[in-house]
């Protein structure tokens, strides 16, 4: 047995122990490389498992473009979430259609708005969250856990990739010809809302794309948070 089927093996064993223990369960998917990932590993093994993503309304094109692949190619049907409509115009109009680059705070209010108030109203329900979280992504997650409760939000919270390398994610991708993100090929590894993140050249880190103008240890958006507690 090669390593990726080891790998996938692994991730799917631990797919079916949160659906045995914390059913109803759904995935946050970015739609990102490791996103695509699991997309394909849940339709594959026919999890019970529902699927959702969040439009923060600053796509970039090439999301769109594989949000209706998606809807066209799994049996799983991709629910959509967007922000609510008067926190985004309250937020404009007091600090501007890109305030979020003046400072830390005003790039996590806009988060907070476009992605995490979305992402509680996507989870109310259910008992555990499946994410595509690495753990070489970034310094923000050296110490994750595959299965921890999520203590924002009150469930489970699991990350079946966590091990996998950035390596390991796109044999996957090639060997099963799962869709992705065109902007993976043009040098995004990381993508977000188009006017926060950019392309990367050689040797950066893989996150390095994202909030490029802030320090790597503030690059997170609010759905990932550091008071998840591990369970004993």
């Amino acid at each position: 047995m090669s390593k990726l089927q080891q790998r996938v093996e692994q991730a799917v064993t631990v797919l079916f122990e949160t659906v045995h223990d914390y059913s109803p369960v759904t995935f946050a998917n970015s739609l990102g490389a490791e996103d695509m990932v699991l997309t394909d590993i849940l339709d594959r093994n026919h999890l019970d498992i529902d699927m959702f993503s969040l439009d923060t309304g600053r796509l970039p094109q090439e999301t769109y473009d594989l949000m209706q692949t998606v809807r066209e190619r799994y049996k799983t049907p991709l629910r959509i979430y967007f922000p609510n409509v008067k926190q985004v115009e309250t937020y404009v109009a007091e600090h501007g259609i890109n305030g979020f680059y003046e400072s830390i705070e005003l790039r996590k209010a806009c988060c907070f708005v476009r992605k995490v108030e979305p992402l509680r109203r996507a989870l109310q329900g259910k008992r555990a969250w499946v994410t595509g979280m690495r753990r070489e992504q970034a310094p923000t997650r050296s110490n994750l856990k595959v299965s921890i409760f999520d203590g924002d939000n009150g469930i489970q919270k699991v990350s079946p990739l966590l091990e996998w390398s950035n390596a390991e994610v796109w044999e996957y991708l090639k060997h099963y010809e799962v869709p992705y993100n065109k902007l993976h090929d043009k040098f995004y590894p990381s993508i977000g809302c188009a006017p926060c993140t950019r392309a990367i050249t050689p040797g950066e880190d893989i996150r390095s794309g994202r909030w490029w103008w802030e320090d790597a240890e503030t690059k997170e958006c609010g759905l990932h948070t550091h008071k998840a507690v591990p369970l004993k």
